[in-house]
């Protein structure tokens, strides 16, 4: 089912919501709301959901970053002045939506960092655990907050959460709801880097850029063992490695490699 089928017809597209600057290989998509803590009301979900349906087809894409607009915050979660407004009935529409970004980012071929900016809470927090890695600046706050609201979190929280820190920690976070800082969340394996602010998107980069180097089709069949070798059993798992690996085989990136090092030079590889 495309995007478009998922939404309501009120709900237009509208690209001023979320932008996208492409540097080289490198993309970054930017949510532009940060007069309201760059939150995601039901036209930010289906601008992110078209854009990120566009993205996945683009294998000349290396890395996919996604941050917020402003110093104050990534991503609030839900638009909760939408959601009071909303009819109960749209609300499970809503919840499948929020989780369907979150699902859309987390299946990306390209790897995914996400730069928090500023507090990242509830959906927040859910769209950094969707993405491959996380670098944060110093300032930076997080949090499950659902439960504050009487509600859980609806997008993928409670099973991202715990696969990434362990069970114990996620349910401390999750059935407190209690908000924890960059320190932390580094600490417990929240996050894979922490930067001084002014040196966050520089630091990003430099990640995006690490990862760009490699070999682009051994990089995407290295997420894809990954992420579907964790959810089985380890004897399936390798064989899904095993199917990963014979995937790179025959292609001219790793005879590259090989010259490379027999000429003592630096590969450049094209995805191929």
């Amino acid at each position: 089912m495309s995007v478009a089928k998922q939404f309501p017809d009120s709900v237009p597209d509208q690209p001023e919501l979320v932008s996208e600057t492409r540097e080289g290989d490198r993309v970054t998509l930017r949510i532009e709301r940060p007069e309201v803590m760059n939150c995601l009301s039901f036209p930010t979900l289906r601008r992110f959901r078209t854009m990120i349906e566009r993205l996945r087809e683009d294998l000349s894409i290396r890395s996919i970053l996604i941050t917020g607009a402003g110093e104050r915050a990534f991503c609030a979660g839900a638009d909760l002045k939408e959601r009071k407004t909303m009819p109960v009935e749209m609300v499970p529409h809503f919840v499948r939506n929020i989780r369907g970004v979150m699902d859309d980012v987390a299946s990306l071929p390209q790897p995914t960092i996400a730069v928090v900016n500023g507090f990242a809470f509830g959906g927040g927090t859910e769209l950094m655990l969707a993405c491959d890695l996380r670098v944060a600046a110093e300032e930076a706050a997080f949090g499950l907050t659902e439960t504050t609201l009487a509600i859980i979190p609806g997008a993928g929280g409670t099973q991202r959460l715990p696969r990434l820190i362990g069970q114990s920690r996620a349910k401390d976070l999750i059935l407190t709801g209690r908000k924890l800082d960059a320190a932390e969340a580094e600490r417990i394996g929240l996050l894979n880097r922490v930067f001084p602010r002014a040196e966050l998107m520089e630091g990003a980069y430099m990640l995006a850029e690490q990862i760009g180097g490699n070999g682009p089709v051994a990089v995407r069949a290295a997420k894809r063992a990954i992420d579907q070798g964790t959810q089985v059993g380890i004897a399936a798992g390798l064989e899904i490695e095993a199917g990963c690996y014979e995937d790179v085989i025959p292609t001219k990136d790793r005879l590259e490699a090989l010259a490379a090092f027999a000429e003592k030079r630096k590969p450049v590889y094209r995805g191929a």
